[in-house]
């Protein structure tokens, strides 16, 4: 089977920069519909992250005819866990000077089960996508090694069927997880925070990209030709289950933190096959966009994490700064806050990419070398 060996793609570079700059509208103002839209920017992350990190583990399959989730996880771990608790050392001082430490908050955050015990992060708000994305990391490391090492799906076999147990499988747990999006929203509507961060209720979308990577991987002549014989009518249904974004907010709709979830990761996987079967994405970029912006964009995009990390302090700083020294000069204008907010945070996400993950990088690189290249 031919698999592209590429490390980075830079399409999809350009969509993660996308959704970090989704992301940056969410939390600074820009306009109405962009403040109501940009909570999107996480359920993008969620589809590209699924497809990403499930393809390390397929190829490592494809190459070895198994995978070994410890130095999966550990390699994980020295992408994720330096600039997240380097940086929550910012988040955590204003707690602690404001006398507003909390140990159950602070233990959550530190073990990524904040979006269980807390609803949303303790001192870094935004980091509860981030415990479920480790949640989704070991869960789907141990069912592709248990799988695997017991003989209950041979991928390679399963792929000649017309529909998988991997597929049924993920599948399964897609439609569970609304079912209990559905549920928890029924009986538990005070429990609004939760119900959108808790990892049960959110990893359909992750699950998603794994499903898009599982067709990839195993399965791409269907999945272009299906794409191909089909591809009108999917790019249009996938404008169709986005388009409501810019005019409901998740915070109290029923219909988006039930239905509205699944209708995004439809949606963000359409695009994201779009993006992987079409041979000339990059060019047809460049043309919408030109090169120059495009190249911004997935340079961006290739920092979103650190940026992802850094922006809320950037946005703090710039709100303590403002009340301690910029209300005395007078009232900024607000696309310029937005602007000045978001390239400081580009910039300060691209420094600690460059220097400080790259290091660790390199470290794990040299003492935990991956098994696919």
């Amino acid at each position: 089977m031919n698999i592209k060996q590429n490390n980075r793609l830079r399409e999809l570079d350009f969509l993660r920069g996308i959704a970090i700059l989704l992301v940056l509208m969410r939390h600074q103002y820009l306009c109405g519909f962009t403040t109501t839209m940009g909570w999107i920017g996480v359920d993008l992350f969620f589809v590209l992250s699924g497809f990403l990190v499930s393809g390390l583990l397929f190829k490592e399959y494809l190459k070895f005819g198994n995978i070994k989730p410890g130095l999966f996880l550990i390699r994980r771990g020295f992408k994720i866990y330096p600039i997240y608790y380097l940086t929550y050392i910012l988040y955590l001082a204003p707690k602690i000077i404001k006398h507003q430490f909390d140990w159950t908050g602070f233990l959550s955050d530190l073990f990524f089960i904040q979006n269980y015990v807390w609803g949303w992060g303790y001192a870094y708000v935004p980091s509860w996508s981030l415990a479920v994305e480790e949640h989704f990391y070991f869960g789907l490391a141990f069912f592709l090694w248990l799988s695997i090492k017991y003989i209950w799906i041979d991928l390679n076999k399963e792929a000649e069927k017309k529909i998988s147990k991997f597929e049924l499988a993920i599948l399964f747990i897609m439609l569970l997880c609304l079912i209990l999006r559905l549920i928890s929203n029924i009986y538990f509507p005070d429990n609004a925070d939760k119900n959108y961060t808790m990892s049960h209720l959110r990893i359909d979308s992750l699950l998603a990209g794994v499903l898009v990577s599982y067709f990839y991987y195993f399965k791409r002549e269907k999945l272009i030709f299906f794409f191909e014989s089909n591809k009108n009518f999917l790019m249009l249904l996938s404008v169709a289950l986005i388009s409501f974004t810019p005019f409901i907010d998740f915070q109290g709709s029923f219909f988006v933190m039930t239905f509205g979830f699944s209708f995004l990761y439809i949606s963000f996987s359409i695009l994201l096959v779009c993006f992987l079967v079409n041979s000339k994405i990059n060019e047809k970029l460049d043309d919408v966009f030109s090169k120059k912006i495009v190249d911004i964009i997935s340079k961006i995009g290739f920092s979103s994490y650190s940026i992802y990390i850094i922006h809320s302090f950037v946005n703090f700083a710039y709100n303590l700064g403002n009340i301690l020294f910029l209300s005395k000069i007078g009232t900024i204008n607000q696309t310029a806050v937005f602007f000045i907010t978001s390239v400081v945070s580009v910039l300060s996400g691209m420094f600690m990419t460059y220097h400080v993950e790259k290091y660790f990088l390199n470290y794990r690189n040299k003492h935990f070398p991956s098994r696919i290249h």
